[in-house]
């Protein structure tokens, strides 16, 4: 199973506000952090507050910062809302001739199942348990 770049971003986002604490956090340190796109990142904040996992704060001074305390927040529920689609392989929109008695599609699904079922085991904050060693890993050196 591959996840998609969207929620790769989405998790990493709620680990780094998640290390944080209520410290608001921008866009522009953790795209500095994590070396990816702001723009992708400004997608992916503007979802997640509308979804009620961060709270954002306009203008000068603002940032995110989580609006749930991190056991509140499960992974596989993150996958979920941030997954367009979780269906291993399209069987439907390629017109597949095998189709109806195909069982791969049966044994594919409760791989995803399984999957999901571990995901569902963790929250943020299993994630962000080792908040130290997080925040030195993603300190970002001083240019010189």
């Amino acid at each position: 199973m591959h996840l998609t770049r969207h929620t790769d971003y989405a998790l990493r986002v709620l680990m780094y506000a998640g290390t944080h604490g209520d410290r608001l956090v921008t866009i522009a340190e953790m795209a500095n952090a994590y070396d990816i796109s702001r723009n992708h990142l400004v997608k992916v904040v503007n979802e997640l507050g509308h979804r009620g996992y961060l709270q954002t704060v306009r203008g000068k001074g603002g940032g995110v910062r989580l609006a749930r305390v991190p056991e509140e927040i499960g992974v596989g529920q993150v996958v979920r809302a941030t997954e367009e689609h979780l269906e291993i392989i399209d069987c439907v929109g390629k017109g597949c001739p095998i189709r109806e008695p195909c069982r791969l599609r049966g044994a594919l699904g409760q791989a995803r199942d399984a999957f999901l079922e571990v995901l569902d085991r963790y929250t943020l904050a299993d994630l962000v348990q080792n908040r130290k060693a997080l925040l030195q890993a993603l300190e970002v050196p001083a240019s010189p």
